[in-house]
């Protein structure tokens, strides 16, 4: 019982970790070629959703 009280939390906070460290490194690769994202989805036609 005291085992499952003490992992639930440890378990949500490497999880929400991790959802942190993966968006950090999306919005990194964003800044970082963002514009040409852009370019290559505005030739294509798929820039409207941005």
């Amino acid at each position: 019982m005291t085992l499952n009280r003490i992992t639930t939390p440890l378990l949500l906070a490497a999880g929400a970790l991790a959802l942190s460290a993966a968006t950090g490194l999306a919005f990194a690769g964003w800044l970082d070629s963002g514009a040409r994202i852009f370019m290559a989805m505005a030739e294509t036609g798929l820039a409207w959703c941005f």
